[in-house]
């Protein structure tokens, strides 16, 4: 919606919020940079984005952002992530996607409960603040807790009932109960503003096809969007196929679980005619450069999955197998693996920056309200301070967000108009608090990390 087309009575007069002064990088869909500009901000939506001096003079604001020398940009999609697994970070480092599963699942169901969850949920919560991140869509397990976590602090958070038919999980509710418990709770539970209801189907190699089906009908019914690991690695296709004969994705289409409120995480080890698939289908990929490139699994054919039209968000996946939540520094990997095979064209610095916020939100399919900084949308937003050395001198703010800044850049922090970080002070979490639980929690047990068995699949979310 342009400014000009907003009804009379929402142009000028009192606001809650008006960030001014700074270079507004709004990345609609002409990449409109406004120089000196501002957002205006109401009822947590976006008033109106223009030239700081005409809006400083048509509202009155009962809070203000000083931007100047700064830019203003769209909050960062996080489009896959386990969050809680701030609790592991670091025990699974140097080995391959199987033996990283086998060491964390033990873990997990060692140490897993609320209230470790809500510990490493608010560690993830504070990072991704900090990192400039304003909404994650998060898989794993006590989603209630993280769920109020989230709504605590004031941050974006699209959860839900997560399905895995695995012995004694974490949450200790068998898979024959899960059906019920998921349809239960999305009948109780409307979406939060500027969300969505969510299902997650952990996997193929974890749930069978009438288990597939099954979730995937239950999403539909609810309007929710369902999202599952799918082709991560080489191991999991041989994985897959011996199961079912088929490889992952072509058993999702055989399934009939794919579709536009699909989205799948990684997506690396894709054929020619899968992602002509994903692209008939409709669905969506979420793109984790940095955890595939740690655990080894390759890098996901992403310009091919663009040439044929296929929506990229990105994603950091969690904590303990990309060791940060950090959704620029996932930028920056996006705009430069691609490159390797010899195409320094392959993926480009804006096209990195707006997988991580517009093309996310459209993975998410809430691009009608995130993703960019324009009237109606939802006032997420970031202010990155461009006084630093390594970002001076500005020619390009898309080269610079993907090629030069980084999470330590972002000065102040806005989800649906609540600012949540000003001046680099977090407002809605209590920083040593958070942090001191943190620790608490992940040395609840003490065990020590099984032997790595690097050929084995074994299930975790």
């Amino acid at each position: 919606m342009h400014p000009t087309d907003l009804p009379a009575q929402d142009r000028g007069g009192s606001i809650d919020l008006l960030v001014h002064g700074g270079d507004v990088l709004t990345v609609d869909a002409a990449g409109t940079l406004v120089t000196d500009g501002a957002v205006a901000v109401r009822g947590g939506r976006i008033v109106e984005v223009g030239p700081a001096e005409r809006l400083r003079a048509a509202y009155e604001a009962a809070e203000e952002i000083d931007a100047r020398g700064c830019l203003v940009l769209p909050g960062l999609i996080n489009t896959h992530t386990h969050l809680a697994m701030t609790l592991l970070r670091g025990i699974a480092d140097d080995v391959t996607l199987q033996g990283f599963l086998a060491r964390v699942i033990p873990r997990e169901a060692e140490l897993l409960s609320p209230d470790t969850v809500t510990a490493g949920i608010r560690g993830a919560i504070a990072e991704s603040v900090r990192g400039g991140v304003t909404t994650a869509l998060d898989m794993y397990w006590f989603h209630e807790a993280a769920a109020d976590a989230a709504r605590d602090a004031g941050w974006r958070l699209l959860t839900g009932p997560t399905f895995m038919d695995v012995p004694e999980p974490p949450d200790g509710r068998p898979y024959g109960e899960r059906l019920g418990w998921a349809a239960a709770h999305l009948k109780a539970h409307a979406p939060a503003p500027g969300t969505r209801p969510v299902v997650f189907a952990h996997s193929a190699y974890t749930l069978n096809p009438e288990q597939l089906t099954a979730i995937a009908a239950l999403a539909r019914e609810h309007g929710a969007l369902l999202h599952l690991h799918a082709a991560e690695n080489a191991g999991e296709v041989a994985t897959v196929t011996e199961q079912h004969g088929m490889r992952p994705v072509e058993l999702l289409d055989s399934l009939g679980v794919l579709g536009p409120d699909t989205l799948l995480a990684h997506a690396v080890d894709l054929t020619d005619a899968e992602i002509a698939t994903l692209a008939r289908t409709g669905t969506g990929v979420a793109h984790c450069p940095v955890s595939n490139l740690k655990l080894g699994c390759g890098i996901a054919r992403v310009p091919e999955l663009l040439d044929a039209g296929v929506t990229v968000g990105l994603g950091t996946d969690g904590a303990v197998s990309s060791n940060t939540l950090d959704l620029l520094g996932a930028v920056k990997v996006a705009a430069l693996v691609h490159k390797a095979g010899g195409d320094p064209t392959a993926v480009g610095a804006e096209q990195a920056v707006r997988m991580a916020t517009i093309e996310s939100a459209r993975a998410l399919g809430l691009d009608g309200q995130l993703g960019s900084l324009e009237a109606g949308k939802r006032a997420d937003l970031v202010v990155l301070d461009l006084e630093r050395p390594h970002l001076t001198p500005r020619h390009d703010p898309w080269s610079m967000l993907a090629y030069a800044a980084s999470a330590a850049d972002v000065r102040d922090t806005v989800v649906e108009g609540r600012v949540l970080m000003r001046g680099r002070d977090l407002l809605t979490l209590d920083e040593p608090a958070v942090l001191r639980a943190l620790r608490d929690a992940a040395t609840t047990s003490e065990a020590t990390p099984p032997e790595v068995a690097n050929s084995e699949v074994a299930p975790s979310v």
